[in-house]
């Protein structure tokens, strides 16, 4: 999985990849996935990987933002009750590669709005979720989470700060929860329909987990480099481009 060229300058570039995105609450699937294109993964190998990146990544992000107080356990499990199923069956399903790479590309979009702060406002005036509305919304994400091989966080963001269903950092912590539980289920369906995970895959992780504990204590307190996303959202456009055109 490693055989790509420039490997020392994927390497150099994943730890930035996951500092920014576990700093706003995300694991970062959509990052790895574009950056995974960009260097010409195999397409098998990138899914698996991403949700393996995503569990570890997410994880301490959440373990960061729960420390704080800004879990919201209601909102969590509103979305996450059908979301987990859902991932499940989504990771069990195989999609041919150009299908899948503009799948990926659309969903791509949401990150990239995100980076540019497009999602970044949050209303003073929170609106309280039902539970129709969790469930429906959980449901659809984690579908594509397990389908694509992200933990859907990249699309909750946006959607609980749009209906002001919680403020910004309310919406990281319960994002970060609900990639890692997806990322889980969508991993564990991959894995019982057969697909493996590589050994280096693990190597990767030990490189994200660097900037990925870094973004998520700086994330949870004050820090907000626009700068560096205004980069992320450069290299995500540009991998948005190449999985449509080839």
């Amino acid at each position: 999985m490693l055989q790509v060229e420039n490997t020392y300058l994927f390497l150099l570039i994943l730890p930035i990849v996951a500092f920014l995105y576990s700093s706003v609450g995300h694991g970062g699937a959509s990052g790895y996935l574009a950056l995974m294109a960009l260097f010409s993964f195999a397409p098998e190998t990138m899914k698996p990987t991403a949700l393996l990146l995503n569990l570890f990544v997410a994880g301490i992000s959440f373990y960061y933002y729960f420390r704080s107080g800004f879990f919201n356990k209601k909102l969590f499990f509103y979305f996450a009750i059908a979301s987990v199923p859902f991932a499940f069956i989504g990771g069990t399903l195989e999609i041919e590669a150009p299908v899948y790479k503009k799948i990926l590309a659309a969903l791509l979009v949401f990150a990239i709005l995100k980076m540019l702060n497009v999602f970044g406002k949050e209303s003073q005036t929170i609106k309280d979720i039902k539970l129709w509305q969790g469930l429906l919304v959980g449901s659809i994400i984690g579908f594509f989470s397990g389908l694509i091989g992200i933990g859907g966080g990249i699309i909750l963001t946006p959607i609980i700060l749009l209906l002001h269903w919680g403020k910004m950092k309310e919406a990281a912590a319960v994002s970060a929860l609900f990639i890692w539980v997806n990322s889980a289920a969508g991993l564990i369906g991959q894995l019982s329909s057969g697909v493996s995970l590589e050994k280096e895959s693990f190597i990767l992780v030990a490189i994200a987990l660097i900037g990925g504990v870094l973004g998520g204590y700086y994330g949870s307190k004050k820090i907000n480099n626009q700068n560096l996303r205004y980069i992320l959202a450069c290299v995500l456009i540009i991998a948005c481009i190449k999985l449509v055109f080839t």
